[in-house]
């Protein structure tokens, strides 16, 4: 949210100029962001499917062990502190995605209440997942442990598919909108 305000203050709520410096520096970005996403997507696709033939022919991952996603790091992570949490969260977070987001916002034009109504609302939705699991371990904390835990279950078993989904249809968006703005 910092970034998307950091956007509005620097460009006043008024989008660039169709066809100026700065509406192309901003299409140019969110297409390098894009085909960055669209390249990382098919990279862990090929990856994932490189590293299950492996292991169904009979042999073993380079490290010597069969691909385990990141049980180690995740059990450390249960055990740290509130303020060691808060410090590495702006590290953790998808910086290419927030990127695209806020090039996508240099061209809100914030003179009409519709824009401010549908950056409320992306805002909104990008902090309700987190709101309603605080809300929901707040006031039922055995229900929520339960339901959270079979999330987090079904988020390590589906990382490697939700991440490629995620970068292909984030990347390809961003290279169609980005190649519409520069060619019309």
């Amino acid at each position: 949210m910092a970034v998307l305000a950091a956007v509005l203050l620097t460009t006043g709520g008024k989008p660039p100029a169709p066809h100026s410096p700065p509406s192309t520096a901003s299409s140019a970005v969110k297409l390098a962001i894009g085909v960055g996403l669209v390249g990382y997507g098919w990279y862990r696709h090929r990856h994932r499917h490189q590293s299950r033939r492996k292991n169904h022919e009979g042999t073993v991952a380079p490290s010597g062990r069969r691909h385990k996603s990141s049980g180690g790091l995740m059990a450390r992570l249960d055990q740290i502190s509130l303020w060691t949490a808060a410090g590495l969260a702006p590290l953790l977070q998808p910086w290419g995605l927030v990127a695209a987001g806020a090039a996508t916002v240099v061209s809100a034009d914030m003179s009409h209440a519709s824009s401010y109504v549908a950056l409320f609302g992306y805002c909104l939705l990008a902090t309700s997942s987190l709101l309603a699991m605080e809300v929901c371990t707040t006031f039922a904390p055995d229900s929520a442990r339960v339901r959270l835990g079979k999330l987090r279950t079904w988020i390590t078993t589906h990382q490697e598919q939700a991440l490629v989904a995620v970068a292909l249809v984030a990347g390809l968006f961003l290279v169609s909108r980005s190649v519409a703005q520069l060619t019309s």
